[in-house]
């Protein structure tokens, strides 16, 4: 009996903990973080650079110290012709200028993204600062579960219009999954937790399981909206064309601590479901007392 209890106890703790974490992931925009001060830093070196008349400007991909050397140990792979392209394309450590050229014409910002806006990373550009301060480019914009289509060039190709306009709802498609199943997550782990509650005080072990049941179907769908989440981003990285839609090499970005958050309540809502689940196994089985009929005198 005792343990059962402590196993319960243990349960609704670690799911009201997953609660919180859950809740403060879907209140906070560190899911997705990008920093473009370097990317910037390069693009505003390559704007500054000489173009005067009489002086060539090379790029440090042309130079001789930053070619690959001839290896010897490539001609025992293969022929020395396949030994030449296998270096020819190892040699990508900086873009040629009309790749930067290219790049730099679009304007990149260190954001940080959550569910429900996207905003611009303080302390880390003091141009976007600026007018942030002057109130001329807001610190944050919302992100829109409607579809709105973006405007592109008209030079475009029709094919090439038709799928950016598919992925696109492709992506809200992804986006609407994750904000709908992590809602649905929150909302069956605080029934369940209600439940357990009510089953821990009544001692009623029917109810502690149940509430075991709804841990786990929270946790299920906290699981769908992750993975969701997760496909969603690599899905905008990966957008075609790239040079629309791709993020430079220098640009560095990954998942926040908001993320880290959302997948902790995960592993408590599990582990507090299989606690929950377990409980009602150890209750001692009732045994009904059989009162047998008394026998009268005479009766056999």
């Amino acid at each position: 009996m005792a343990a059962m209890r402590t196993l319960t106890v243990a349960g609704l703790f670690l799911a009201f903990c997953a609660l919180g974490l859950i809740a403060v992931a879907i209140s906070t925009d560190n899911w997705y973080e990008t920093d473009a001060r370097r990317h910037r830093e390069r693009c505003k070196n390559y704007s500054n650079k000489r173009n005067d008349p009489g002086y060539i400007y090379i790029s440090n991909n042309n130079l001789p110290l930053r070619m690959l050397p001839k290896e010897k140990n490539v001609e025992r792979r293969g022929s020395s012709v396949s030994g030449e392209m296998l270096l020819r394309a190892k040699r990508h450590f900086l873009p040629p200028a009309p790749a930067m050229e290219s790049l730099c014409s679009r304007h990149f910002n260190s954001t940080i993204t959550g569910l429900w806006r996207k905003c611009h990373r303080g302390g880390f550009d003091l141009e976007t600062e600026d007018l942030i301060f002057k109130g001329l480019v807001p610190r944050c914009t919302p992100i829109k579960y409607y579809y709105s289509s973006s405007a592109l060039p008209r030079n475009l190709p029709i094919n090439l219009t038709k799928t950016i306009r598919q992925d696109e709802w492709h992506a809200l498609h992804l986006q609407r999954m994750t904000v709908s199943f992590i809602g649905m997550a929150i909302s069956i782990i605080l029934f369940g937790w209600i439940i357990g509650v009510l089953g821990c005080c009544k001692e009623h072990d029917l109810m502690q399981y149940v509430a075991g049941l709804l841990f786990l179907m929270g946790g299920t769908c906290c699981i769908i909206s992750l993975c969701t989440c997760v496909a969603g981003i690599n899905f905008e990285l990966s957008r075609y064309p790239r040079y629309m839609f791709g993020i430079p090499e220098d640009i560095s970005h990954g998942y926040g601590w908001s993320m880290f958050c959302a997948w902790g309540g995960l592993g408590l809502t599990l582990l507090a479901g299989f606690l929950c689940t377990l409980a009602p196994s150890l209750y001692p089985p009732h045994t009904p007392v059989v009162h047998k009929p008394r026998q009268e005198n005479g009766c056999v």
